[in-house]
């Protein structure tokens, strides 16, 4: 296995790029709502590594998922609508990543869709939550 293809990380391709996207700080109220945890202040987006996707021969391109999730505050705000508007937004976004500027050091992401459906999931304490999973194709 290429040591260049172990080192293409899709979260580490999608966080900063969401991180940075006007649309997504926009829809989700502000700066610093995007990360790699589930923390305040809310609505907020966290971006981790999905349980899917094709690493293919793992020789060069891939296609590994990446779990967006979208929480309200514990309180149930924003609504369930609001919600699926912002994480929609947000995929978008996502997919805006392959028609940028590669970023040197970066892995070169020459695709990113949708690996099946938004699926409304709240946390036992009641939390709202949105959660889908994108597939990011993506080579050193």
């Amino acid at each position: 296995m290429s040591l260049n293809l172990a080192s293409t990380d899709p979260v580490s391709a999608l966080l900063p790029w969401l991180q940075q996207h006007p649309a997504v700080t926009a829809a989700l109220g502000g700066l610093d709502r995007v990360s790699g945890i589930a923390e305040a202040p809310w609505p907020h987006l966290r971006v981790s590594h999905g349980p899917g996707g094709d690493l293919r021969t793992l020789t060069w391109a891939t296609e590994p998922e990446v779990t967006l999730e979208v929480y309200g505050d514990p309180g149930g705000w924003p609504g369930q609508a609001e919600l699926r508007r912002i994480l929609l937004t947000c995929a978008t976004a996502a997919a805006e990543l392959p028609e940028a500027p590669h970023r040197t050091g970066q892995p070169v992401v020459s695709g990113v869709r949708p690996s099946g459906t938004l699926v409304w999931s709240p946390l036992v304490d009641g939390q709202p939550r949105w959660i889908m999973g994108l597939l990011v194709c993506l080579h050193p």
